[in-house]
């Protein structure tokens, strides 16, 4: 197993990663958050730390006026599907203020170093009436040893670097941005993560009833 500084791992990663749900986690993850989504349609949309842009599709095929996809992984970025796509690290954002009326993003936040400083830029480039939709690997996951991890194409195991943040400090967070909690959700495995898989009968036995995912939606006023 190695470790790689996670814009490395995600170009790494990349040419294996398709634009689409392709575990059962992430299908549970992606349930929760389009649960949480507003209406969509003529809305300008931004798919934050995009990856392969699935979540960027979706809002295209819900029909949002202008989807823009960002991700700090040239590697990524390159093969997401979306018309509009900007390189950017994710608490740098190359936008004007309120240029987005929904930000929506997938699992990303437990990369950025500073959740104050991530949670920040986005309720700048969020305009007035706009909603932050996204998910965090749930940090009970990670303290019952679960790690973030895949296989590259030559069977090399790599872990990637992802920082804990209690469902508390994500609202701390929100709340110094100028952000209001409208919603929130939990992924359970044996719950709402109970999709058969290989092994999945021992995997539901060892971490049944954990929190695996947190899902958040945020409005700004």
């Amino acid at each position: 197993m190695s470790t790689l500084a996670n814009v490395a791992a995600y170009d790494l990663w990349a040419e294996s990663y398709p634009p689409l749900p392709h575990n059962p986690l992430m299908r549970a993850e992606q349930a929760a958050v389009l649960g949480l989504l507003p209406e969509v349609a003529g809305r300008r949309a931004l798919d934050l730390a995009c990856g392969s842009g699935r979540y960027g599709l979706l809002l295209q095929q819900r029909g949002a006026a202008l989807v823009v996809g960002s991700d700090l992984s040239a590697g990524m970025l390159a093969r997401a599907p979306l018309t509009h796509r900007v390189r950017a690290d994710m608490e740098q954002l190359p936008f004007a203020s309120a240029s987005f009326d929904l930000i929506v993003s997938g699992l990303a936040v437990g990369h950025a170093p500073s959740l104050d400083a991530w949670m920040a830029e986005a309720a700048r480039v969020l305009a007035p009436g706009g909603a932050l939709v996204y998910s965090d690997f749930h940090p009970d996951a990670a303290r019952a040893g679960m790690t973030r991890s895949f296989n590259d194409a030559s069977g090399q195991r790599h872990e990637l670097l992802h920082a804990l943040h209690d469902p508390d400090a994500h609202l701390a967070a929100a709340w110094r941005a100028g952000l209001v909690l409208e919603a929130q959700r939990e992924v359970r495995v044996g719950q709402e993560l109970r999709e058969a898989f290989t092994g999945s009968e021992a995997f539901y036995a060892r971490w049944g009833g954990l929190a695996i995912v947190l899902a958040l939606k945020l409005v700004k006023p």
